[in-house]
Formats: structure tokens, C-alpha cells, sequence
């Protein structure tokens, strides 16, 4: 058997950039509103009328949602679990018999078969009830063995495992490592082939579940040899395999009930059949699992939405200042509508996303993803507000306040229970370039041999000409369009009603300023079009808003077409639009007025210690230690704290 690998895999930024490139699905063979969208094409066809969900499958979801909530409001003591860090047996026990682990699972494998829909409200609920429930359910599902199996398992791999996850297995998704955050390339845990079976070995960090899971899907690389491709691999491995060492528990400033751990692989025979796909599929499967699994998140934030409006509204009534509740003081009343307008514009965002992904008409790779970058800074946003509409009592724990007599609400918790949402699944900055990536797949389709330094003239001669046709076809269309026109989408201005269709019209007029924006981008800057993050960041945040906005009004809409509160949800949509409309404005702004280039001076000066004097005159409470731990492959050295619960 060959001895394992100790040395961190060395690649260019062009290698890392190009196995990134590998893993992305290359076509599209569905339609995006999204994708449209970055495009300049504003088609409200496809996410209006709002789509809805089959009768047996609302019946099933809400027949889970009670017996959920009973569960939470006498089972889940949230306080115990941030006292002591650790959510109990008894809790978890209890949510397997009920099912909670097989809620995605299909009924013939023993799980519940919930719609995409409805498994984002049961995690918007038991989020709420506990943040870190909700993030172990998540982990286990949306990212761990269920979710790939489903889409890329074979039958023999369904039938075995399944039905273990769908009620008795925990299970955790086991990617990065100390020194591989979303740089794959330089993935250094190995599969070595050794007969029918793999041999692991590595050090996976950040293994959410992994501390009590009963099996893992593991990402290793299998060495390139000659007739056997190689590359990063998915497996499902048994978490009590001889040679798995969990190592450390983590604790971080929120979630104080996840079971996130360390985890070391010496030497572990994994079987072949255990393998997920081909070789070299590891990241491809990844990032297709991470499509609808991305949705858990901005799902949990919808959840921290209605309770931080619930206690802002509660909270602000009681309290009064100058004569009168402090609600009715602008500064706050403004607070308490934007936490109102934006958790309904964010459900509209989730569960738009996730009905296209029920009925699989669409393609929401990038829906998904802008779903989870905006719920997971407007969680954030939400939470902040709140503390400061709290006050002081806002920064008290919730356990200081039941001390002294008053109600134990766990503002602060939430604000630091939410902030991880910003990393987990891909990082703001992260996706940013993923979504980026994909906004402009159809100028790289065309032109893209036009930027690659690497391309021979010939090449470069073929894609103008190809080049010259799309854009000949394309910027026509970015000049005139629906949102000129004070009749479109008239429908969305019913008698009675406040009006939407100006919002409307506004989107898909900026719909084309972004597309001409970009193009206008990638003609100055080409081949370092890449490295401008800044600019393609901004672009992203105002396709999000775009898509908040449409998601808004086509949720009002339905609301108002079904008799559910519909004058209330067009009031709500209409603000948020407003509010939403300031922002794309001011980013629009930024786009060519800000201070990237100034900012890239002082970053060179700081990393080369020209302001080293401006450190002066504080200490660093830090302790001692590598900024990155080793990571050597080898037995392990530490106890095994693996728990697995019975």
C-alpha cells in the first residue's frame, strides 16, 4: 500500500481557478430567472404566476409542522442548550422519532418525503426554537449523506444508507481542512486505491456533526496514475471506522450546541462500493448538492426574521420614552419596518426558490445562491436592529435579565447565533465570485477566448466573429424594454391596492443597466475582469435585490389572488421595494465611484509593514500557536472524542 502523502498539494491561481472551473455544471438546460436577469432579461414569466405546491404535499408538510411545533414549544429548552453548550440526547432522540432526520428522505426509504417548501419551514421553526438544532438537522440533509445520495448514489447505496439517515444515523459533510477553505485544489486528504477498497488519510476540520455522526461523506484526492483519473473524490464512510479520530470539539461565539469537531484519518478502509460517483466527481457532486442545500440557510434567517419582529413589535409597544411607546419615534419606527418588509420579502425569496425547486422546471443554482447571500446578511442586519431597538437589555444575555426579573429574551444570542451564516456554505466574499462566475457564463461562452491570455490568434479570431453575432443580437435589446412603458405589469396595481408596478418596471430597467454594466466591464477590463472583486460584488448584490424585489411582489400577488392578507402583503412589498430601490441606487454609485483602487494601495502597505507603527501602543491578548494547525497525516496523538447517540 502506498504511504500517504504528508505535503500540501502546491497550485498556481490559474490550476486552482481551473479545477473550480471543472466542477461547475457547464450547461443550461432549464431556464433561470437569475440568469436572465444578470442578462438584462427581465422574464417575470417565469416565477409569476406564483407556483404552488400539490394538495397531498401541503397536507403531508403541515401535518409535520404540528407535531413539530408541539415538539419545540415542550421538548426544545433552548436556554439549557446555550448554558451548556450541547443539545441533549434525550432532544435528539426525540426528533429521530419523529422523523426529523428523514424529512427530505423519500417515504420508501422510511424518511417523510417533504418538499423542498416544507423542510424550509420545519428549519425556519426548530431554528427557532434553537439555532444549533436547526444547523445539525441542516448539516445532516442539505449538505450531508441524504442529499448526494439522492442525486448522484447508486440504487445499492440508497438502499443501504437511507434508511439509516432517514431515522437513526446523523450524518456530516467533511470538505475543508486547516489549511483548505475554498481553495479545493489544494485539498491534501488522500484515497489511495488498495484492491476494492481506498485507503484515507488527512485531517478535516470543521466537521459540523461530525463530533456525534454516525457516517460521513468524505472528500479526499485519489492520486492520477496511468488508466485511472483521479482526482477529488466523494465517499460515505462509517464515522466509527478503525482510524477515525475525532480530536477536538470546537466552540465558537455562537451555536454553543454544534457538535463541530476535527477529525483525523489514519490509515481508514473505506470499500470502493462506498464510493459516491466516478472519481474525480467530488466537487462536481458538492456543488450540485449545495444548489437546493443552500437554502436551509436563508430558510433559519426567514425564522430569526419573525421573531425579531415579534419581540421588536412586543418590546416597542411596552416601552415608552417622552411621553409615548418608542415604536412611534422615527428612528425607531423605521428599524422595526425594515425588519418587517425585509423577513417578507426574504420568505418570499425562500420559498419561491424553493417551490421552483419542488417542481424542477428551472434551473436555481444561481436563485439558491443569492438566496443564501442575502438572507444571510439581511439575518444579520435584522438581529443588529433589533439589539439596538432592545438597548442595553439588548446586550444583556438572556439568562442576566430572568436573574433580575425581567423577560429572558436572547436578543444577543441570536446576533451572534446568526453571524456564522455569513461563512457557513460559502462566504459572503465567496459567493460573490461564485454568483459573478455565473453571471456572466454566457459573455464567456462567447468571448471568453477573447481575455484567455493563453489562446493562439486563430482561436482568438474564431470567438470575435462568434463574439460579433451574440452582441450584434444583444445589445439591441438592452436599450428599450417593458420598464419604460407606465402600463407594464399592471397587474400588480389592483383596485384598492397600493401599487407595485412601478417597482416592477424599476427592476427590469435596472435589470438592463446591470446587464450594459457589465459588458461595459468586461470590454475595459477583460482578462483582469477576475480580479476586480469589489466591482463584481456590487454587481451581485444588485441582482439580489433585483430578485427580492420580484420575489416581493409576486408573493404579494398571491397573497392578495388568495384572500390571504393581500392589502397587508402589498404594503409590506411596496416598502421593501422602496428600501430596496435606495440601496440598488447607491450601488449603482459605486460601481465606478468608490475606493477599490485606494484600498488595494493601503492593503500592499499594510502587508508590507509600512503602517506598522500605527499598531503601537496596545498589547495582543492573543495566545501562542500556528496560525494554521499542523495537519500532517499520521496516527493521531489525542484523545477520540466521538460520541455517537443512542
Amino acid at each position: 500500500m502506498a504511504a500517504p502523502t504528508s505535503q500540501q498539494p502546491s497550485v498556481t491561481e490559474r490550476e486552482a481557478r481551473q479545477v473550480a472551473e471543472a466542477a461547475r455544471e457547464q450547461g443550461w438546460r432549464k431556464p433561470s430567472f437569475a440568469k436572465e436577469l444578470f442578462l438584462g432579461r427581465f422574464r417575470l414569466d417565469l416565477i409569476h404566476p406564483h407556483p404552488q405546491p400539490a394538495g397531498e404535499d401541503v397536507r403531508r408538510g403541515e401535518e409535520f409542522l404540528a407535531k413539530l411545533r408541539d415538539f419545540c414549544e415542550t421538548r426544545i429548552d433552548s436556554a439549557r442548550i446555550e448554558r451548556e453548550a450541547r443539545i441533549p440526547d434525550e432532544v435528539i432522540n426525540g426528533l429521530k422519532e419523529l422523523g426529523a432526520l428523514g424529512m427530505k428522505i423519500d417515504i420508501k426509504y422510511g424518511g417523510l418525503g417533504l418538499t423542498q417548501v416544507y423542510y424550509n419551514r420545519a428549519l425556519a421553526l426548530v431554528g427557532s426554537a434553537n439555532p444549533a438544532i436547526g444547523a445539525l438537522l441542516s448539516a445532516h440533509q442539505s449538505i450531508g449523506v441524504p442529499q448526494p445520495l439522492k442525486i448522484f448514489g447508486t440504487q445499492e447505496q440508497k438502499d443501504t444508507f437511507l434508511p439509516r439517515c432517514a431515522r437513526t444515523d446523523i450524518t456530516a459533510f467533511l470538505l475543508t481542512e486547516p489549511d483548505v477553505g475554498s481553495d479545493p485544489a489544494r485539498l491534501a486528504t488522500t484515497a489511495v486505491p488498495d484492491g476494492d477498497s481506498y485507503v484515507l488519510d488527512g485531517v478535516k476540520l470543521w466537521t459540523t456533526n461530525g463530533v456525534v455522526a454516525d457516517l460521513l461523506v468524505v472528500m479526499a484526492r485519489v492520486p492520477k496514475t496511468e488508466g485511472r483519473k483521479g482526482g477529488i473524490t466523494a465517499f460515505v464512510v462509517e464515522a466509527d471506522s478503525e482510524g477515525i479520530t475525532v480530536e477536538n470539539r470546537n466552540a465558537f461565539m455562537g451555536l454553543r450546541g454544534l457538535e463541530n469537531g476535527v477529525t483525523r484519518f489514519h490509515r481508514v478502509r473505506v470499500p470502493a462500493a462506498n464510493r459516491i460517483g466516478p472519481e474525480g466527481a467530488g466537487l462536481k457532486i458538492a456543488l450540485t448538492t449545495l444548489n437546493t442545500g443552500r437554502l436551509s440557510l436563508p430558510a433559519m434567517c426567514v425564522g430569526a426574521g419573525k421573531w425579531c419582529l415579534k419581540i421588536a413589535r412586543e418590546w416597542s409597544a411596552a416601552r415608552e420614552q417622552w411621553g409615548k411607546p418608542v415604536a412611534f419615534h422615527e428612528a425607531v419606527g423605521q428599524k422595526i419596518s425594515f425588519i418587517a418588509a425585509t423577513t417578507f420579502a426574504l420568505e418570499a425569496v425562500v420559498d419561491l426558490s424553493s417551490q421552483m425547486a419542488d417542481e424542477n422546471r428551472n434551473d436555481i443554482r444561481i436563485e439558491a445562491a443569492l438566496a443564501k447571500l442575502y438572507g444571510s446578511e439581511m439575518g444579520c442586519l435584522m438581529a443588529d436592529e433589533l439589539v439596538q431597538i432592545r438597548g442595553g437589555r439588548g446586550f444583556e444575555t438572556a439568562e442576566s435579565l430572568a436573574a433580575r426579573g425581567e423577560r429572558a429574551v436572547p436578543a444577543e444570542q441570536l446576533l451572534r447565533d446568526l453571524r456564522i451564516n455569513r461563512i457557513f456554505e460559502g462566504s459572503t466574499e465567496i459567493m460573490h465570485l461564485l454568483i459573478a462566475r455565473e453571471a456572466v457564463d454566457a459573455h464567456l461562452s462567447v468571448a471568453g477566448d477573447l481575455i484567455d491570455p493563453e489562446k493562439s490568434l486563430s482561436d482568438k479570431a474564431k470567438a470575435g466573429a462568434k463574439a460579433g453575432g451574440f452582441y450584434a443580437r444583444w445589445l439591441p435589446k438592452l436599450v428599450a424594454g417593458p420598464g419604460q412603458l407606465p402600463t407594464s405589469y399592471g397587474e400588480f396595481h389592483p383596485d384598492g391596492h397600493v401599487d407595485l408596478s412601478g417597482h416592477l418596471r424599476y427592476a427590469e430597467r435596472s435589470a438592463r443597466k446591470l446587464a450594459r454594466s457589465t459588458f461595459y466591464a468586461m470590454s475595459r477590463w477583460q482578462g483582469k475582469m477576475e480580479t476586480k472583486q469589489g466591482f463584481l460584488g456590487r454587481i451581485v448584490d444588485i441582482g439580489a435585490e433585483l430578485f427580492a424585489m420580484s420575489a416581493a411582489c409576486v408573493r404579494a400577488e398571491h397573497l392578495r389572488a388568495t384572500g390571504e392578507h393581500g392589502r397587508e402583503a402589498y404594503q409590506l412589498a411596496d416598502v421593501f421595494c422602496s428600501q430596496s430601490r435606495v440601496r440598488v441606487d447607491e450601488l449603482f454609485g459605486r460601481l465606478w465611484h468608490n475606493t477599490d483602487e485606494l484600498d488595494r494601495k493601503v492593503t500592499k502597505g499594510v502587508l508590507g509593514g509600512s503602517y506598522t507603527w500605527l499598531e503601537e501602543g496596545v498589547v495582543d491578548p492573543s495566545g501562542d500557536g500556528a496560525w494554521i494547525a499542523d495537519a500532517t497525516p499520521g496516527p493521531s496523538k489525542r484523545e477520540n472524542v466521538h460520541r455517537p447517540i443512542r
